[in-house]
């Protein structure tokens, strides 16, 4: 996708994915953040094209998300370690996971994350300064000071709550005659890493 294809959109998220938007890019990050650092591994792990994986790599370097060092004159090789910026990327890495796994049975899963004693960790977003979930927050987005008019409308907790209504009342159309008495909806809240708006 061409660079400036979010450049206008004035929205961070629009801006991460960006840079790392295309699939392969998280998988080879994933990858690199579990300490996965020369080509042919990347190459093995992902089953990627060697063309492909190139020039994945090359883009990630020229973001700053890894870096290359050479580890071999004869023959040149060079090894890809992640940057301090790619490794900000854990918790995206993490909440992928997290929602890849949601509605799998735990026998079923592939892969699971422990803790250091091996017990299963089921990860939340939590604000740094109160401790509190998002949903405890009741976290939104909202218009930050360089936002453009569109944004500044979009984002308008008004006009976020009629689309919030007519999402429930189409939601419940749907439902069964039963649950409408018993399953009242709430509006979902968002956190900055958790979903975009």
């Amino acid at each position: 996708m061409p660079s400036s294809s979010f450049d206008s959109m004035g929205c961070p998220i629009a801006g991460a994915l960006e840079q790392v938007g295309e699939w392969w890019t998280l998988l080879i990050l994933r990858d690199a953040l579990d300490g996965f650092s020369r080509f042919d591994e990347f190459e093995r792990n992902l089953g990627i094209a060697p063309n492909m994986l190139t020039r994945r790599l090359k883009s990630l370097v020229d973001a700053g998300l890894l870096e290359r060092r050479s580890y071999s004159n004869r023959p040149p090789r060079f090894e890809y370690v992640p940057t301090a910026r790619a490794r900000e990327l854990t918790s995206v890495i993490v909440a992928l996971y997290a929602w890849g796994n949601k509605h799998v049975d735990h026998d079923d899963r592939a892969v699971v994350l422990v803790d250091e004693a091996g017990e299963t960790i089921d990860p939340v977003f939590v604000d740094r300064r109160t401790g509190r979930t998002l949903a405890e927050s009741k976290a939104q987005f909202v218009s930050g000071p360089k936002a453009s008019d569109f944004m500044r409308e979009r984002l308008d907790p008004a006009n976020r709550a009629r689309r919030r209504s007519r999402s429930r009342a189409t939601a419940a159309a749907f439902e069964p005659a039963d649950r409408h008495e018993s399953t009242p909806m709430t509006p979902p809240t968002f956190g900055p890493k958790e979903t975009q708006p």
